[in-house]
């Protein structure tokens, strides 16, 4: 995928023969010589490498002009230039040297193969958006087109490093491009790759992207706020200075090395933090700071110590991120100090080695090959947030869905929890104890039922915060709940539950679908469904013809959610078989149609509560075991079991008869069911509690309850929903209720019965 903003970029504009002129081709050979300078970490045979891809690329883009009016081939030896200050390989410097090739200039991916290898060629189409696709919208488009930039990405992650690279060059010369486009292709960086170049530990690349982004999207606010950080940093240059030569006299008398470097809050930090703050300019007391790095990891401590000897530390503002690191692999100490005339000033204490992390991030890999502690810290960096893309993408086909996922974990502000065992778990802001349970393993959230914080049993919506111990219960027998979509935070969670959800649906389906086909086919007298070898291989490839399925599974899951109506598919079957000469059984035809219901088409399923997707009890009667009920097959929405004397059921059965089958009850359900009650009291104290605990004598437990709405009357309405094993057990517990002091009415809640 190329950079999604480079058509409003200038690039693609052909102006004619000025395009090749002297001065033109002069200014792209001096840009290709200042990038050659910096390549001197690679031996000879890569620079050829890399020179051949230049050639090719010039050649490619030969006439085409950029908005600032310089040639073309300027961008893409600045990307390179940018890769290089990271030290990345010769390969991934062809790429970004050919990265708009396929795009812009005809050049095929077998062309790339032939010329430069595949994996070359590889990183190019990575890099290269879906244009020749059609979309229904542009955020489709968008979607598809990040979605394979983000898989590319997770097999190989100098894609990333590529793209990044280009989306930064893009954004320094953004002021060239017209004004109405500004605000799309700034949002969209400041939406979606700095906080990548966050994730992936780009530091330096994450605060100039948030800073160009701010720059172009609230050019009058930017401005507003530079001339008063210039004003601001005139104001406290002596105080500054002296904090420095405090500080670097402090450390030559406790004999420690240090290198000390100062730091500015970048502009885009200080109005987040004014505008989430709600403070005023004179209020941000933290925009200047200074950097520590020190010899080694203890060397970090000592430094603390002579810093909070020097100066007062602010309660509350110390931060140790080299014990738990960040979720990109950022390690320092962080402590703000009250130094002279009150100012507060942050310090940052780091290693070398950290440092390095700290503002490469990934890019660290290239940058130091020869430091196991660097390749080390790398090889950790990004690594489960890019596999758990690729785990997501099994799961989640839809373009916009995997976005959406992708968006909501690029958050980067983490709480820090442990196991009982003591690992430290990174979430994000906002997790829940599901969420937690899913980053451990999806098992493990697939069958949670209930967890423990510090020891305390809490919801499952819990919210986790810095320091949490979370102990996650399990169950074999539990499944993921629909109603966790409603409280998860992290994609992966998201995805994993909605994938459960819908291979669960579709297998129950299919289950009930074979059920159901199996009836209506006895009704026809077939004694059996036929088998799918190859006995019968045809008989269900004509019948596939017929329904307009691609498979018998499929066809299966469509009778199971009601898209088809088994009788007839039956029909069909038997007519196919009988070419065949296997004949139907009228004994059995005639005994089905002897046994069968008379408002009924199809034959009997059993219940017994283990159902989950296929089949729903409806909310207008909520029937438990004990009551008559009928099975009605909702197109697309599976089986949903009514009462036979629910009012909305009768309504469907008049208008579709067919669509309806037997039910039963099983002689031992698996699970108790919910129903309603209405318990008319009179008004006292403890009479909820007494009514509670009558209802909990007879084992009958509570799942809502909700109260009338007006002043206290002499009398009041109560509304359970209950959960009880079947009908007697209902009954049981009315008539506990009805032995309880002060109530006056119970009766059961079934607003569709009639």
């Amino acid at each position: 995928m190329s950079a999604v903003i480079q058509s409003s970029s200038g690039k693609g504009r052909r102006p004619g023969p000025d395009a090749s002129s002297p001065a033109a081709m002069n200014a792209a050979a001096a840009s290709f010589a200042a990038l050659t300078a910096r390549l001197d970490y690679l031996d000879a045979a890569e620079v050829e490498q890399v020179r051949r891809a230049y050639r090719f690329a010039d050649e490619a883009h030969l006439g085409q002009m950029r908005a600032s009016g310089e040639p073309y081939i300027t961008h893409p030896i600045a990307v390179a230039a940018q890769c290089a200050e990271w030290k990345l390989d010769a390969q991934a410097l062809m790429a970004a040297l050919l990265h708009d090739a396929i795009e812009d200039c005809g050049v095929t991916k077998p062309d790339l193969i032939e010329r430069f290898g595949a994996p070359v060629a590889e990183l190019v189409d990575g890099l290269t958006k879906l244009d020749k696709l059609q979309f229904n919208t542009r955020e489709e488009s968008q979607a598809e087109s990040f979605r394979k930039m983000l898989l590319a990405m997770a097999r190989d992650v100098r894609v990333i490093l590529v793209k990044l690279a280009d989306r930064t060059h893009n954004m320094r010369t953004l002021s060239d491009v017209p004004r109405e486009k500004w605000s799309r292709i700034a949002s969209e960086t400041l939406d979606i790759y700095a906080p990548i170049a966050h994730r992936l530990g780009l530091n330096q690349t994450y605060r100039e992207l948030q800073e160009l982004s701010f720059r172009h999207l609230q050019p009058w606010r930017w401005q507003v706020l530079n001339k008063a950080v210039s004003r601001a940093r005139s104001r406290r240059r002596d105080i500054i200075q002296k904090v420095q030569r405090d500080v670097e006299a402090a450390f030559e008398q406790s004999g420690l090395q240090v290198r000390i470097a100062g730091r500015e809050k970048t502009l885009y930090s200080i109005y987040r933090k004014m505008d989430e703050k709600h403070l005023s300019f004179a209020q941000v007391t933290d925009i200047y700071g200074f950097r520590v790095i020190v010899p080694g990891v203890i060397d970090c401590y000592t430094a603390l110590g002579v810093l909070h000897q020097l100066y007062k530390p602010v309660p509350g503002r110390f931060k140790d991120h080299i014990a738990i690191p960040k979720v990109n692999g950022y390690q320092s100490l962080h402590t703000t100090l009250v130094g002279p005339s009150g100012v507060n000033v942050e310090f940052q204490l780091r290693t070398e080695a950290m440092h390095l992390v700290a503002e490469s991030g990934v890019a660290a890999h290239w940058l130091y090959k020869a430091s196991d502690l660097a390749a080390d810290q790398s090889d950790r960096l990004g690594t489960k947030w890019l596999q758990s893309l690729l785990d997501i993408q099994h799961e989640t086909r839809d373009a916009a869905e995997f976005w959406d996922h992708v968006k909501i974990d690029l958050f980067p502000d983490a709480v820090y929890v442990f196991t009982p065992k003591s690992q430290i778990i990174a979430v994000p802001r906002g997790a829940t104890v599901v969420d937690f349970a899913y980053s451990i393993h999806s098992d493990v959230g697939d069958h949670t039922v209930a967890a423990r914080i510090n020891g305390v049993q809490v919801p499952l919506r819990t919210e986790l915060k810095n320091g949490d111990v979370v102990e996650v219960v399990t169950a074999p027998v539990s499944a993921p709940n629909p109603a966790w979509l409603g409280f998860v935070r992290t994609g992966r969670a998201r995805s994993k539950i909605r994938h459960h959800l819908k291979t669960l649906k579709q297998t129950e389906s299919q289950e009930l679908g074979v059920k159901l086909l199996a009836q209506a086919l006895r009704a026809e007298g077939l004694e059996k469904l036929p088998g799918d070898g190859e006995e019968h291989r045809s008989i269900w490839e004509r019948l596939l013809r017929f329904t307009g399925n691609r498979s018998r599974e499929e066809l299966l899951t469509d009778i199971g959610l009601g898209k088809r109506i088994a009788s007839i598919v039956a029909k069909r079957l038997v007519n196919l078989l009988a070419e065949r000469g296997e004949k139907p059984d009228q004994l059995l035809i005639s005994r089905e149609r002897y046994t069968a219901h008379e408002n009924v088409s199809q034959g009997e399923v059993m219940l017994d509560g283990s159902e989950n997707a296929s089949v729903q009890f409806a909310s207008c009667c909520r029937p438990v075991p004990g009551d008559r009920i009928l099975g009605y097959l909702g197109r697309g929405e599976g089986l949903v079991v009514h009462a036979e004397d629910c009012a909305v059921a009768r309504r469907l059965q008049h208008k579709d008869p067919e669509r309806f089958i037997t039910v039963g009850w099983s002689d031992e359900p698996v699970r108790p069911f919910e129903t309603g009650l209405q318990v008319t009291v009179g008004n006292g104290k403890g009479v909820l509690a007494r009514v509670a605990a009558a209802l909990a004598s007879a084992e009958a437990d509570i799942t809502h309850v909700v109260m009338d709405d007006e002043k206290a009357q002499d009398a009041t309405d109560l509304k359970f929903l209950v959960a009880v094993r079947d009908r007697s057990h209902l009954e049981a517990a009315m008539r506990t209720l009805r032995r309880t002091p002060s109530v006056m009415r119970v009766q059961r809640v079934r607003p569709g019965a009639n």
